[in-house]
């Protein structure tokens, strides 16, 4: 269950108020921003280096994770990058399996996520491997994913929200919309359904890169404090993306730089929790902008 309490602390207008999430039981304080590390099981992945293939591989990747201070695992087995090859849905099952066996092996207190946008994928990674959130890309079914026919409006309950309910998880809700002002209409819809069916832990995801120009992300980004009047936690993904290279007119091997850049302002604009690449790095940005925060708030002398 979500718990929402507003903070006295107006120094930082943006910063989240202090809640919780229920990941699998376990309460997950997000009154501090949390970093979600990527862990592709995936060939095919924009960024190379994000790439794990085979089980030391893999094992490896979630050590480093937890190690360098990330709070939840994120796990896919499904590149969404522009011109990635179609993976069916057996062998996204097939990848994750393998995947999460090592995960669980080498990290058994690890919060996981999955990031799938198949309801049946959600089930197995739940129901076999205590998957704790759902991290969905086709906000629901409704955008447009490589191989898939994407819901019309008003199908009735989309089979993701459906099955989330069933499987009594967290959710991330992502927007394939191009401006907040359709984010928040669409948002509002879709929580209260959410909601309704009794899933109770949603967390908002704005989608940077999907369905956006660059100059859309970058109003997105700027106008991320109005997703706040939603009272849900804010995840952002933006690490390493396009973006930032086409703007800079540079590689994914380069864009460290601007992603730590842009991950401040992330923060300090009302972001709960940041999914990234590089995990030690965003949790140094994190540090920082906590300390901030605190000394905002101090008396001036």
């Amino acid at each position: 269950m979500m718990n929402t309490t507003p903070t006295n602390d107006m120094s930082f207008p943006f910063w989240p108020p202090a809640r919780t999430l229920n990941a699998g039981g376990r309460l997950i304080d997000l009154s501090r921003p949390v970093v979600m590390g990527i862990l592709n099981a995936t060939p095919d992945s924009f960024y190379a280096a994000s790439r794990a293939q085979g089980e030391r591989a893999i094992a490896a990747r979630a050590d480093e994770i937890v190690a360098q201070g990330g709070g939840i695992i994120d796990v896919g087995a499904f590149s969404t990058r522009p011109g990635a090859a179609e993976v069916d849905e057996a062998e996204e099952m097939e990848r994750l399996r393998c995947a999460l066996r090592v995960v669980r092996n080498c990290q058994p207190d690890a919060v996981v996520s999955v990031d799938t946008f198949r309801p049946d994928v959600a089930r197995m990674a739940v129901e076999e491997f205590g998957a704790a959130i759902i991290n969905d890309v086709s906000e629901g079914g409704v955008g447009t994913v490589a191989g898939t026919a994407p819901l019309e409006e008003g199908e009735g309950v989309p089979p993701m929200f459906a099955m989330v309910a069933r499987l009594g998880v967290a959710y991330v809700l992502m927007s394939v919309r191009a401006t907040v002002g359709e984010m928040l209409t669409v948002f509002a819809r879709k929580v209260a359904q959410l909601h309704s069916l009794g899933v109770a832990d949603v967390i908002l995801d704005p989608g940077f890169g999907f369905g956006k120009s660059m100059e859309q992300n970058y109003q997105v980004m700027a106008q991320l404090p109005k997703l706040s009047v939603t009272g849900l936690p804010l995840l952002v993904g933006v690490s390493r993306k396009s973006m930032l290279t086409r703007l800079l007119g540079c590689t994914a091997e380069e864009a460290l730089n601007a992603t730590s850049a842009l991950h401040a302002v992330a923060l300090l604009h009302g972001a709960s929790l940041l999914r990234v690449h590089d995990v030690s790095q965003a949790v140094e940005v994190c540090r920082v902008v906590e300390q901030l925060r605190g000394s905002s708030a101090a008396p001036i002398e």
